[in-house]
């Protein structure tokens, strides 16, 4: 073969592969596309996002309307996507299963970062901070002044169930008994009722209860003794959607948004008549 029917071959061959490359990154970008949870939602015009009930993080106002942080965020997200916002109120026992058989597109609830939960769904980078608080009853925990006090078989501890409350107490209260509640109010309801010792909770619901409950309740430990980041949760194999919601992040936590929304409802009780 001469030289140039041999360089002109060549030329043909990688021509022919670069359009190959180029017709098979256009493919896999549409496939991408047509498993994407953010084009399915910008095509229906609605975001459902599954969520349950943590003060402040989302609560029901005097009209029975929902508010609170994650309210906030989520409601702030579907308006940037232009798009309505639909919440799933879901009791958390069983919260991410609904995400993963389609019930919502996002659970945006004050969900922590863990090894255990990464491993059934995708976590977007954190775009809030928590962590756990207790709260006791003054006569029956009088006394008791270090989680070490509450390490005893004899003492009860309610936490919300399924909840990385209730990991927190089996981790730092290995031998006390736990009470398993399907939600916070009725936790905290058995806690002034003289029923249970203490609860362990995200903070800052435990500091609000010891303050609105001052005569009967009282915070044992000082701040929070846990600290854990908080992420959107969505189903494996959505890079699309994973890289947008790591990108909003990115920009309402520079713009300062965030941070406000967190000193209003975490640091403020300005929005205490809203809900009495």
């Amino acid at each position: 073969m001469k030289p140039r029917t041999l360089s002109f071959s060549l030329v043909t061959v990688l021509l022919m592969l670069c359009l190959a490359a180029v017709s098979f990154g256009a493919s896999l970008q549409q496939d991408l596309a047509a498993g994407s949870t953010v084009e399915a939602v910008k095509k229906k015009g609605v975001l459902k996002v599954g969520m349950d009930i943590f003060q402040p993080w989302a609560m029901k106002d005097k009209n029975g309307q929902l508010v609170g942080f994650e309210i906030d965020v989520a409601t702030r997200l579907a308006k940037d996507m232009g798009v309505k916002v639909e919440f799933v109120p879901t009791a958390w026992s069983g919260i991410i299963p609904a995400l993963l058989t389609g019930k919502f597109d996002v659970i945006i609830g004050g969900m922590g970062i863990t090894a255990e939960r990464a491993l059934q769904v995708n976590f977007s980078q954190p775009y809030d901070y928590s962590g756990m608080s207790i709260v006791a009853h003054r006569q029956l925990a009088a006394g008791f002044d270090s989680l070490a006090s509450f390490n005893k078989p004899e003492v009860q501890i309610a936490v919300k169930l399924g909840t990385t409350a209730a990991a927190a107490a089996k981790k730092y209260l290995p031998e006390a008994t736990l009470r398993m509640f399907d939600t916070e109010p009725q936790a905290y309801q058995e806690l002034r009722n003289g029923k249970v010792h203490a609860v362990v909770g995200s903070a800052p619901r435990p500091a609000y209860e010891a303050m609105d409950y001052s005569e009967t309740l009282f915070m044992p430990v000082a701040g929070t003794f846990t600290r854990e980041p908080i992420g959107f949760a969505m189903r494996k194999g959505d890079p699309d959607s994973l890289a947008f919601f790591n990108s909003w992040i990115t920009l309402v936590t520079l713009e300062g948004w965030l941070e406000e929304r967190h000193t209003y409802w975490f640091e403020t009780k300005g929005w205490n008549n809203l809900i009495e």
